[in-house]
């Protein structure tokens, strides 16, 4: 006869269940935790945004493919309650950053994102698509221009095809945060403080200051508010 535990579940079931989602972690870097208060799926992205190109191997990656199945999972599942981003992300492909951005912040579900480290380029519309985002103080976040690699073509229609892009990338960040226009563009177009670019980089409390980011909190904080949600969102 199996051993059982008080919740009716056999030790195997419980050691299955254990291997899975460290599996989830490993090969999706996501894991789904279940309390008494709720079920919250837990996502990472981290390392390089990587797009439609495949990046080096020795490059950490957060694939697009693997992200927006799972986001549409999780918007679907009745078991899920929320969704914690946690981002340290040097930035990336700007399509598939833009997409998963999209995808979050079209979420009926809570959702509430937590930079850490840094939330770098792309990683800045990643970091304000969820409906409540929080910053450790020491985390940073660079914006600066669309920026592009490889053979560019010197034409008027390059630099419209560029401005089009850029002004994704602003009408994203300022629909979806407090920040004012004006003050997203100036930091993007900064000189002289980036070694060998344009643009700005800024820490928790600034962040928090110009509207960018809502809140400066830790884990426990980014837990808190999305368990207010979701009991919130229960009691509709």
């Amino acid at each position: 006869m199996d051993e059982t535990k008080p919740t009716g579940e056999t030790v195997g079931d419980s050691e299955n269940q254990y291997e899975q989602r460290q599996q989830q972690i490993v090969d999706m870097g996501s894991t789904t935790i279940t309390t008494a208060r709720g079920t919250i799926h837990t996502l990472t992205i981290v390392g390089q945004i990587e797009g439609h190109q495949l990046l080096p191997s020795t490059a950490k990656t957060t694939k697009y493919e693997h992200v927006m199945p799972l986001l549409a999972a999780i918007e679907e599942s009745d078991e899920v309650d929320g969704l914690l981003v946690l981002l340290n992300t040097v930035g990336g492909d700007i399509e598939a950053g833009l997409g998963i951005a999209e995808l979050i912040a079209s979420m009926s579900k809570p959702t509430v994102s937590l930079v850490l480290g840094g939330g770098h380029s792309i990683g800045v519309p990643l970091a304000v698509s969820a409906k409540r985002s929080f910053i450790a103080p020491s985390a940073a976040m660079t914006i600066h221009p669309v920026r592009l690699n490889g053979l560019v073509i010197a034409v008027s229609q390059t630099f419209t095809y560029f401005e089009r892009i850029q002004e994704r990338i602003i009408q994203f960040v300022t629909r979806n945060s407090a920040v004012k226009r004006e003050t997203f563009t100036k930091l993007m177009l900064q000189t002289g403080e980036l070694a060998a670019d344009v643009g700005s980089v800024i820490y928790g409390e600034e962040a928090v200051r110009i509207g960018l980011i809502d809140a400066i909190g830790g884990l426990s904080d980014a837990l808190a508010c999305l368990h207010q949600m979701i009991d919130e969102q229960k009691q509709r």
